[in-house]
C-alpha cells in the first residue's frame, strides 16, 4: 500500500535554505512552499470549496478542538469524515487543539493527563487528552494530523517552558500509540521550547528520533520580538531533517512568509487573509489596502491589476469600498482575493527557487513591501543569516 505522505525536494536555492518540493498525500499533491488557508469549522468564512478549487488551493486547515465541539465527532463519523461533510476532495490538515490552551486559557486547566476545557459554546466541561485528540482527528480523516502539544504563551519564561517541552514529547508518544489510521493519515510532531535555544534544540533532536513523515514548529507568533521569532525558526530548521516537510504554525504575513521560506520552512497557515477581509482590507504586494477609506470611493481600478481572481476581474475598489463591512458579500469577495494573493505569492516564490533566482525575488519583494526603503532590521538580519543582502545587485551577500 502506498505511503500516505511522500515528500520530494525538486529544487533548492543555491544561496538560502529555501527549497521547492512536492508532498504527495492521499487526496492530492501539494506543491511546497505552501500557504494553507484556515477553515476552522470546516469552512473558510465566505469562501466556497469550488472557489478554492478555481484558485488551485491544494490544502486547507481545520481545527480539531472546534470541530470536536461542533458538529462533533458522531456527526463527522456518520458523514464519513470532514472531506465528505464539507464537500472538499483535496488535502486537509488538522491541528490538535493544543493552541486553544493559549487562546482559551481562561477556560482551560492543563495537567499530565491532558487539557480540561470549559466549552465556549455551552460551558460544558471537556477533557482533551492526546488520545482523544487523535481519536477526533482519525474520524475527521485529514491527510495530516498534529500531535497534541503543551502550548504556553511565547513570552513565558522559567520552568513552565521546559515542563511544556518535555510534556509535548511524552504526549507525542501517546498520540503515536493511539493513532489508528497510519496508512491513511500522517502525524506531525511539534517542536516546542519557547524562546530557549537549548530547549528548542533538545526538543527537535528528540522528536526526530520518532518514525514520522514531517515536523511542525509551534509556539511562535504569540508576542515575542521579531528578532526572537526568526532566530527560533532558523534554529529549528537547522535541526529538522532535510528530506521531510517543515511546517511553521500560525504565520501568514507576507514578509514573514518570504523570510521564513528563506530560513527553510515549507508549510504555513494563518487566519489572517480571511480575518483581515472581514475588516475591509485587501492584500497587495505593497501591504494592505483599507478599502473603507474615503480615497477609494471613486477608484475604478481593481484591487490588483495583476491578480486574476474573480474579485479583481469583476469588481472595482470603488464598489468594494461602498459595501466593505456593510454587506456580507464583501467579506466573501475580499476573502477570495486575499487567499488568491497568498497562493500567488507562494507560487511566485516556488518559481523563483526553481529558476535559482530567489534572492532576486526577495530583493524585489522587499522593495515593494517597504516602498519607503525602510526594511525592518529583523528582516535584514534574518536574510543576511542565509546569504541575502538587500543592498547587492543580485540580492546575494558578497
Amino acid at each position: 500500500m502506498r505511503c500516505p505522505l511522500t515528500y520530494k525536494v525538486i529544487s533548492e536555492c543555491s544561496t538560502t535554505k529555501a527549497r521547492v518540493g512536492v508532498m504527495s498525500l492521499v487526496h492530492s499533491n501539494v506543491d511546497t512552499p505552501v500557504f494553507m488557508p484556515v477553515g476552522t469549522q470546516g469552512t473558510l468564512k465566505g469562501v466556497l470549496p469550488d472557489e478554492l478549487i478555481k484558485l488551485n488551493c491544494q490544502i486547507i486547515l481545520g481545527n480539531t478542538y472546534h470541530l470536536g465541539q461542533r458538529p462533533g465527532i458522531e456527526t463527522l463519523r456518520k458523514a464519513g469524515g470532514l472531506h465528505k461533510f464539507m464537500g472538499w476532495n483535496r488535502a486537509l490538515l488538522t491541528d490538535s487543539g493544543g493552541f486553544q490552551m493559549v487562546s482559551l486559557l481562561q477556560l482551560a486547566e492543563i495537567d499530565e493527563n491532558g487539557v480540561n476545557f470549559k466549552s465556549p459554546f455551552d460551558e460544558s466541561n471537556c477533557l482533551l487528552t492526546p488520545e482523544h485528540s487523535i481519536e477526533i482527528q482519525n474520524v475527521i480523516g485529514a491527510d495530516i494530523v498534529m500531535q497534541l502539544d503543551d502550548v504556553v504563551k511565547t513570552t513565558t519564561q522559567g520552568p513552565r517552558v521546559e515542563e511544556a517541552m518535555h510534556r509535548t514529547i511524552r504526549w507525542l508518544d501517546r498520540c503515536l500509540e493511539q493513532h489508528s489510521r497510519n496508512e491513511e493519515q500522517s502525524i506531525f510532531p511539534i517542536v516546542q521550547g519557547g524562546l530557549d535555544p537549548k530547549l528548542r534544540e533538545e526538543c527537535a533532536k528528540e522528536l526526530t528520533k520518532r518514525d514520522v513523515r514531517g515536523f511542525a514548529v509551534g509556539g511562535l507568533s504569540g508576542g515575542e520580538s521579531k528578532d526572537e521569532f526568526w532566530k527560533t525558526v532558523n534554529l529549528c530548521t537547522n535541526f529538522l531533517p532535510k528530506d521531510k516537510p517543515r511546517y511553521l504554525m500560525g504565520v501568514g504575513f507576507a514578509a514573514d512568509l518570504v523570510v521564513c521560506v528563506a530560513l527553510g520552512i515549507d508549510m504555513f497557515d494563518c487566519v489572517f487573509p480571511t480575518r483581515t477581509a472581514r475588516f475591509g482590507c485587501a492584500l497587495v504586494r505593497e501591504g494592505q489596502l483599507n478599502l473603507k477609506q474615503a480615497k477609494y470611493a471613486l477608484d475604478m481600478k481593481p484591487i490588483d491589476d495583476e491578480c486574476t481572481c474573480t474579485t479583481c476581474k469583476t469588481y472595482t475598489r470603488s464598489y468594494l469600498h461602498h459595501i466593505a463591512t456593510f454587506e456580507a458579500v464583501s467579506c466573501s469577495l475580499l476573502s477570495v482575493h486575499n487567499v488568491a494573493f497568498q497562493l500567488r505569492l507562494m507560487s511566485d516564490i516556488r518559481e523563483s527557487v526553481k529558476d535559482d533566482k530567489f534572492p532576486e525575488f526577495v530583493k524585489k519583494f522587499m522593495k515593494q513591501q517597504f516602498a519607503d526603503g525602510v526594511v525592518p532590521k529583523w528582516i535584514i538580519d534574518a536574510l543576511s543569516e542565509v546569504g541575502i543582502s538587500l543592498d547587492s545587485p543580485d540580492g546575494v551577500n558578497s
